[in-house]
């Protein structure tokens, strides 16, 4: 009783910062409204876990409120005693596909020798739909060269972690999920760097045996260890299985802060237009990705499953990738705001289907 009361004070909390922040936006403009924008979003993202229904969002509004503060505080997330926090993405990543990898065994291979039209189909779906859809909204945006390449990059990378839970909220076939993410995420080093070359080399000068060995050092090498820590340590880390997806939330949140923070100036000049472009990226990816599958008579529940591991990408790894690039605050910045929005868009659609469960 005590907890519920307290989140709606948070609530309460929340509405007060909003109102705060619109008098002193109408008074000074919206350069003047830092602090009480970041105070609403924080606390709205905290008054969330007492409702049911919008507590799956509380990660994705905490996210916009660390950008917030990334947009009106830059300096802070740029360099701490002449240290660039930019070196700490790739070593994040390999740390979130470490967890990733402890969580993974040879039972979740077993799905493609049991189910491999629809492991295929999935696969086909990731690595054509959404480089295409990227390649198109590149095309047409009008950004400079570095920023169109990252949105061709978030449509080539492979699916991420987020897929597999909102598959299992969207009560669609979640053995499948992990296979399609798994199958994805360990092509990558091949597939990512060819497309990038195809669909991307006229932005930028691609080099694809440079991009694969960066891809490989961030996804086989931190999966493959975190595989043999699981054989070998089964049962006797369940710290680390409790630990790590906290680990990876934090650590997807804190890249999506710091690229924000790199690529200030340019998101200010063009946020909205980035913004729109990548929500169409996204929410096309859902639709094309569930009719994909419908075209080759999958049932719901797999359809289901396509849909979301087409829409939703890993963008931390192509954080990384454009990191690895040294284009962290151009090419990185579809993919900073690709992940929050991802979320929430994921969240919305998981919680519909949730309440339409599959016939059979």
């Amino acid at each position: 009783m005590k907890t519920t009361l307290l989140y709606k004070i948070a609530l309460g909390a929340a509405l007060l910062c909003l109102v705060i922040s619109f008098v002193i936006i109408f008074n000074s403009g919206l350069p003047q409204a830092g602090p009480p924008l970041i105070a609403f979003l924080f606390l709205l993202g905290i008054s969330f876990r007492g409702f049911e229904h919008l507590k799956g969002f509380t990660y994705s509004i905490l996210i916009f409120a660390a950008v917030t503060m990334a947009l009106y505080y830059p300096a802070n997330f740029q360099e701490v005693d002449g240290f660039k926090l930019t070196n700490l993405i790739t070593p994040l990543i390999q740390i979130i596909m470490f967890g990733m990898g402890t969580s993974m065994s040879a039972k979740d291979f077993v799905g493609v020798a049991k189910t491999p039209a629809a492991v295929g189909i999935g696969v086909m779906a990731q690595f054509t739909i959404m480089p295409s859809l990227g390649f198109l909204l590149a095309s047409i945006s009008g950004f400079p060269p570095e920023i169109a390449a990252g949105i061709i990059l978030i449509g080539c990378s492979p699916s991420g972690l987020a897929s597999n839970v909102m598959s299992y909220l969207a009560k669609a076939n979640l053995a499948l999920s992990i296979t399609i993410t798994a199958t994805t995420t360990l092509l990558a080093p091949l597939i990512t760097p060819l497309l990038m070359k195809v669909l991307a080399g006229a932005y930028i000068e691609i080099d694809i045996f440079k991009m694969m060995w960066d891809i490989f050092k961030m996804i086989m090498i931190p999966i493959g260890a975190g595989l043999l820590f699981n054989k070998l340590l089964h049962g006797k880390s369940q710290w680390l299985d409790k630990a790590m997806p906290l680990v990876s939330m934090f650590g997807i949140g804190f890249i999506i802060t710091i690229i924000t923070a790199a690529g200030r100036d340019s998101l200010l000049a063009i946020g909205y237009i980035l913004i729109g472009l990548v929500l169409i990226h996204n929410t096309v990816g859902y639709l094309v990705g569930y009719w994909f599958a419908r075209l080759f008579k999958m049932n719901e529940k797999d359809c289901r499953t396509v849909a979301i591991e087409v829409g939703m990408q890993n963008g931390g790894l192509a954080s990384g990738i454009a990191k690895e690039m040294g284009k962290i605050a151009t090419v990185g910045l579809a993919a900073a705001v690709f992940g929050p929005l991802m979320n929430i868009t994921g969240s919305i659609l998981a919680s519909y289907w949730h309440r339409r469960p599959p016939k059979e």
